[in-house]
Formats: C-alpha cells, sequence, structure tokens
C-alpha cells in the first residue's frame, strides 16, 4: 500500500529527494505521493522531519 502525506507536511523537499521511485511531487501546499509509483519502500517515511507521511 502507498505511503500518503499528511496535512503536517511543511514542503521542506527531503521526502523527494530520498525517494527512489521518484514517486513525491510538490504541490502548491505540500507534496504528494504518486501511489502507482509508489514502490513502498518508507524512505520518506525515515526522512520526514515532520513525521507527515503515514502508511495508506
Amino acid at each position: 500500500m502507498a505511503h500518503t502525506i499528511t496535512d503536517a507536511c511543511t514542503a521542506c523537499g527531503t521526502c523527494k529527494d530520498s525517494c527512489p521511485a521518484e514517486a513525491i511531487k510538490e504541490g502548491e501546499k505540500k507534496y504528494s505521493i504518486d501511489p502507482d509509483t509508489c514502490i513502498d519502500c518508507g524512505s520518506c517515511v525515515d526522512t520526514c522531519p515532520s513525521k507527515a507521511i503515514k502508511e495508506g
């Protein structure tokens, strides 16, 4: 199951840089994860300083 980015996102970009599948894109107010591209590796969860990324 792909990960999702919650409203706690501060749009710092750390998660995007850590994603090996390039599934994370910058949005207007926060980043988002493309569920079709996400490989569910969890690297974004580990690098997010605001703990804004959750499974599902």
